[in-house]
């Protein structure tokens, strides 16, 4: 990858909904190389389906998909991007399906490659680092809904990925999970861009914002990510505030 060209790049990219005329996502040009941004925009706009192209799991009516310069044009392709991009699901329990964490979060390596050693140590290394000491026997169905999206985000983090793609990483987290999650964000070395629509959180985690209007990709000009100073009772909480 030379130094101007992106790490990840969409080209004209479209996408209909199966058996349906009208396009969801229409001409969509976007590029990402080391940055933090935010998509916000309506439910149903497009913006999980436009993730899911990215990673090959829909396939884009026209346009391409290129990973630091090379158009991705098969599964062969998209495998390879798979082992390069993480993608933290909306709903943590479609992540996990191992029967402890440590397997849950060790499965990446393994499928790419690392020996058993190399996949447990990258793994108890990566919960540590999200303050998940001691969490690897733990029984991944057992956990809270906080436990789970961390431990779910552990499982990408493992496989130590250029870019994160993450779809409502703060849905249904307490005040207390939501900040833990922000600060693990804050100090991570991944681009990432993350769906959200909890205005707050994108301002502590990202410094580009995009929405999707009129089925296109479009750079919010208008309103700067930021955040600000109120006062109302228990706002030495953390809290959120409604779009």
């Amino acid at each position: 990858m030379t130094s101007d060209q992106p790490l990840l790049e969409l080209r004209n990219l479209s996408y209909s909904l199966p058996g349906k005329n009208s396009r969801l996502l229409d001409t969509v040009n976007f590029r990402i190389s080391n940055e933090r941004i935010g998509l916000i925009g309506p439910n149903g706009c497009g913006k999980t389906t436009l993730f899911q192209i990215i990673m090959g799991l829909l396939k884009a009516s026209e346009g391409e998909v290129l990973l630091e310069g090379k158009t991705m044009t098969g599964e062969k392709d998209f495998r390879m991007l798979r082992s390069k991009l993480g993608f933290l699901f909306q709903d943590s329990d479609d992540q996990l399906f191992s029967p402890t964490v440590l397997e849950d979060v060790a499965f990446g390596p393994l499928n790419h490659g690392a020996t058993p050693d190399e996949a447990r140590t990258l793994s108890i290394r990566t919960l540590e680092q999200l303050g998940l000491n001691g969490f690897e026997d733990r029984i991944t169905h057992r956990l809270s809904g906080g436990e789970k999206k961390l431990v779910a985000l552990a499982t990408i983090l493992s496989m130590r990925p250029k870019l994160l793609l993450l779809d409502e990483p703060s849905n249904n987290l307490d005040p207390a999970t939501r900040e833990r999650l922000i600060n693990i964000l804050r100090g991570l070395d991944q681009a990432h861009i993350i769906i959200s629509h909890d205005l707050d959180f994108l301002a502590s985690t990202c410094t580009r914002l995009y929405t999707i209007q009129d089925r296109q990709l479009i750079r919010c000009k208008q309103k700067q990510v930021h955040s600000h100073e109120h006062i109302h009772p228990y706002g030495d909480q953390p809290h959120q505030h409604g779009t």
